[in-house]
């Protein structure tokens, strides 16, 4: 008896592994034809015959979101959304270098609040967009870069111009996806010009077939990508096998004749089977709209110390930076808000130009000064970066408000030169509208303004004053900035790309108006012209884009004005051309005894410019006396619809202080 019912066990443990093992299978099975997208075939027509290609669904969505203009540099891997975008009315605008496309995007971002779109092909074509993603990164423009990429099927297997794209791309954008299906394309894209434009990383985004698109979960999604509440750049993988159509593919993928032998008829069945998936439900119905975006918002108890803060201040100062430009606050009520609270305040980056010409609020020298005399300083959008010294223009005994939507940003060196009373999370300009809600009309005595104002005249004459110096063999670039800033017209946007001839004009040429004024950001790129003014024409048909370049900067960008000619997109650039690096020259000499690597020639670049269908002035020493007249006949041939360039010899000077040199 002892003995059977000891066996009894042991009788019963063949049928439970039995079970065990089937139901392994069963499941192993299961999970294998998921993986194969066999279910989602059941429920979702292959269409073959079909000819729409996924290009056409990149398109679709574009045009949804209001797109108007898509930069490039044509590549096979990308040809399809070409086509289908210029099908759809979208405008496709080919540079001659992948990162002008990008920075022309950049410039759109900016300038209309809306995502500016690139798309390059695969391999070198991405690599080259690099430094131009980077710096929209910075500067924190909503950016959406398309990329073409090897077939999903040839990934790591050596196919032509195949890198590893998303590892490059992960650390310079706050999304970055890979389509690996055409049916993903739609919720992809839309899930990305969101999070370029939102304060948010990442989320679930459910599409209308009333499936889940999982970019992972926050927890999943912000341990691979830090979060980023600020606007940024977001990157799209687009491999070439989801992009053609299926007949293309098809007769890339699935040999015509299949291999015999048992082998051969499993991967020929792999195969169709993989393409069947590529394209399942690639044509169905889904929204292709605009996704909500999240903006951060200040919160109403901060506003409101805020508020008292500033309403005990005798001295109050404002620092707006580019942030403050942002959507959804349209530049036109920040500044009515500015207008409003009636405090002096100091303008940079994207801001720049927000009070228009000559405003009695805008103080435009000193302010390292001004800063320090100042008992509470709101920086709205600035960062204590290089910019303000690390902080340490700032004095200890001011009361500090900072205002950023990025904490980590917002607290940047505050451990070491400088504390904040109050540091406030949200979006830069509803929080300065706030401001006016909270001090009902508030003022301020005058002479501040004065005292700060009368600075600034001081400093303007010493500038009047050094125009006036004759330059040893050359122009005096200073008299020339400010014959421009004389010239230049109401409607005129200004884009800077350079050194000390940009330097110089930064204090002597005023933007006319908001978003008026486009320069790299913080992380003072050289090679930005040629695409911001690219993007700033299209954007704004009627103003005059003038392209304020340095020699040394203006050679990244003289082959685009071939792009211009082709294109019959007019601007104005002036070359301030004094042969040298000089801004790297003038500390390079003296403290290490040698020029090295920092001299130019006093190159004929406006003959070049003809070279390539523009139209070519040289303003030199024999023209002294008509610098006006030679821009004049700029803007007549602008007008004429023609690109322009302005050579312009000039003596080298100091930007810090516009001092001549030589």
């Amino acid at each position: 008896m002892e003995t059977l019912a000891a066996a009894a066990p042991a009788g019963n443990f063949f049928p439970s592994f039995l079970f065990l093992a089937c139901g392994t299978l069963v499941a192993a099975l299961l999970g294998a034809a998921h993986r194969l997208g066999l279910f989602y075939q059941l429920m979702h027509k292959v269409d073959k015959a079909s000819i729409q290609h996924g290009g056409e669904n990149v398109a679709a969505v574009l045009r949804a979101h209001g797109v108007r203009f898509l930069f490039t540099l044509v590549g096979g891997h990308i040809s399809p959304l070409l086509v289908a975008c210029e099908k759809m009315g979208i405008r496709v605008v080919d540079t001659r270098h992948e990162v002008t496309a990008v920075f022309a995007a950049d410039a759109v971002a900016r300038l209309t609040g809306t995502v500016g779109v690139a798309a390059v092909t695969a391999g070198p074509g991405l690599t080259n967009t690099v430094t131009a993603m980077k710096n929209a990164q910075i500067a924190q423009s909503p950016v959406l870069l398309l990329g073409g990429a090897a077939s999903t099927l040839l990934q790591n297997r050596g196919a032509l111009q195949a890198i590893d794209q998303m590892s490059l791309f992960r650390p310079l954008c706050k999304f970055c996806a890979s389509v690996q299906r055409v049916r993903d394309i739609v919720p992809t894209l839309r899930a990305a010009i969101a999070a370029a434009q939102s304060g948010t990383p990442g989320r679930w985004r459910v599409l209308g077939s009333g499936q889940a698109l999982r970019l992972g979960s926050r927890e999943a999604w912000q341990a691979q990508y830090p979060p980023c509440p600020s606007a940024g750049p977001v990157f799209v993988e687009l491999p070439i096998d989801v992009l053609y159509p299926y007949y293309m593919v098809q007769k890339e993928m699935v040999p015509a004749k299949p291999p015999k032998g048992f082998m051969g008829r499993v991967v020929t069945w792999y195969l169709e089977n993989y393409l069947a998936n590529l394209f399942a439900g690639a044509w169905e119905p889904r929204p292709e709209g605009p996704l909500p975006l999240d903006i951060p918002q200040a919160p109403p108890q901060q506003v409101q110390r805020c508020v008292e803060i500033l309403s005990r201040a005798k001295r109050p100062l404002i620092v707006l930076g580019s942030q403050a430009l942002l959507p959804p606050i349209p530049a036109e009520r920040l500044r009515a808000a500015v207008e409003t609270l009636g405090i002096p305040c100091f303008l940079g980056g994207m801001a720049r130009g927000l009070l228009g010409r000559n405003h009695p609020l805008h103080i435009r020298q000193n302010r390292s000064a001004a800063l320090k005399k100042a008992d509470v300083v709101l920086l709205a959008g600035a960062v204590c970066d290089f910019r303000l010294s690390y902080g340490r223009v700032l004095s200890r005994s001011s009361k500090i408000i900072i205002v950023n939507r990025n904490r980590k940003e917002m607290l940047l060196n505050s451990d070491m030169f400088w504390k904040p009373q109050e540091a406030v999370q949200g979006d830069v300009a509803s929080f300065v509208l706030k401001l006016v809600a909270g001090l009902k009309g508030q003022t301020w005595a005058s002479d501040w303004t004065e005292e700060l104002r009368q600075a600034d005249r001081q400093k303007e004459q010493t500038f009047w004053e050094k125009g006036l110096m004759p330059a040893a063999q050359h122009l005096n670039p200073v008299r020339v900035l400010q014959l421009v800033e004389e010239t230049l017209p109401d409607n005129s946007i200004l884009v800077v790309d350079g050194g000390d001839f940009v330097g110089t004009a930064a204090h002597l040429v005023q933007p006319r108006g908001p978003l008026c004024w486009l320069d790299p950001g913080a992380f003072g790129t050289l090679g930005v012209g040629a695409g911001f003014a690219l993007g700033a024409k299209l954007c704004r048909p009627d103003a005059e884009v003038w392209c304020l370049f340095g020699d040394g900067a203006f050679g990244y960008s003289l082959i685009e004005f071939d792009t211009f000619v082709r294109h019959k997109i007019p601007v104005i650039a002036l070359i301030g051309n004094d042969a040298g690096w000089t801004q790297i020259s003038r500390e390079q000499v003296p403290s290490l005894g040698s020029n090295v690597a920092c001299g130019l020639a006093y190159t004929d670049y406006h003959k070049a410019a003809i070279g390539l269908g523009a139209q070519g002035l040289l303003l030199s020493r024999e023209k002294e006396d008509q610098v006006v007249e030679v821009l004049h006949d700029a803007q007549k041939q602008c007008r004429d619809g023609h690109p322009v360039v302005v050579n312009i010899l000039i003596g080298r000077t100091d930007f810090r202080d516009g001092s001549i040199a030589v």
